[in-house]
């Protein structure tokens, strides 16, 4: 079931969307705010497994202040975003879809939204949000989690071997995967390389970062933060991560001790 959150400036429209989405039986939860900056609040927590918890947004197009697509733009950036579905009084579609590129807007939905409507856009933001989570066969994007990820280079479709992988970076619903020669753009959650990766020796040091522990060149405490430096990238490592990368190096130098006192 769905867990939404609702943003938009008129209380009113609000109220009458909250109860719209409350008395659908695929939504578990439905809450609502009414200025975008509180919305941004509210997006940053985290649920108890840790993710985020929030599935889907409704967004009102035209607020005071930070607009529906201005917030969405700073959601797209997000390693997980939650899918969005924008609520406009206007017929402005295309205007707004040409200024929030990249992002996978589910539906648009002309106000008043009618029941049936809005029962069709959470449908398929239910059916998106549940294919996300189902485990499947190549969910890594790869033939086996050993063998590697399918990228496009000049001479078409290869397999990049995991081992090759120095670190991943989420963009939006992509990951960049970068090598000590390159990168590549693919669109697998990172959350998915996460879990996949972990017994290869990755581990998450942001929202925004996996890293290989291999490859890890230096480790360095400077003022209360955390980084750490791989070939010239140096990545800070978030707060709620750093517990768990110290555990993983002292686990990998317990696991593999050095060859000769070297």
């Amino acid at each position: 079931m769905l867990r939404v959150l609702a943003v938009d400036d008129e209380e009113p429209a609000l109220a009458e969307l909250l109860f719209l989405l409350r008395a659908d039986p695929r939504v578990r939860s439905a809450e609502g705010v009414l200025e975008a900056a509180e919305a941004l609040r509210r997006l940053g927590l985290r649920g108890p497994d840790g993710a985020a918890d929030v599935d889907a947004v409704f967004l009102d197009v035209r607020m005071a202040g930070l607009g529906g697509p201005d917030l969405a733009r700073l959601l797209a950036g997000r390693a997980e975003p939650p899918r969005v579905v924008f609520v406009t009084a206007h017929a402005e579609r295309e205007e707004y879809a040409l200024r929030v590129p990249g992002l996978p807007v589910v539906d648009w939905l002309l106000k008043p939204v009618r029941r049936e409507r809005l029962a069709e856009a959470v449908r398929r933001v239910a059916e998106l949000v549940a294919a996300d989570r189902a485990p499947h066969p190549g969910r890594c994007g790869v033939r086996s989690p050993a063998d590697g990820v399918a990228v496009e280079g000049e001479g078409g479709t290869r397999f990049l071997p995991v081992a090759d992988i120095t670190r991943a970076e989420a963009h939006g619903d992509h990951v960049r995967l970068y090598t000590r020669q390159d990168s590549h753009l693919v669109r697998i959650p990172l959350s998915t390389l996460e879990e996949c990766w972990r017994a290869k020796g990755f581990v998450r040091i942001h929202r925004r970062h996996l890293v290989s522990l291999a490859r890890i060149d230096a480790l360095r405490a400077d003022g209360g933060r955390l980084t750490v430096r791989i070939g010239a990238s140096v990545l800070v490592v978030s707060r709620r991560s750093a517990r768990e990368l110290r555990d993983r190096l002292v686990e990998k130098a317990t696991t593999n001790p050095p060859v000769n006192g070297r």
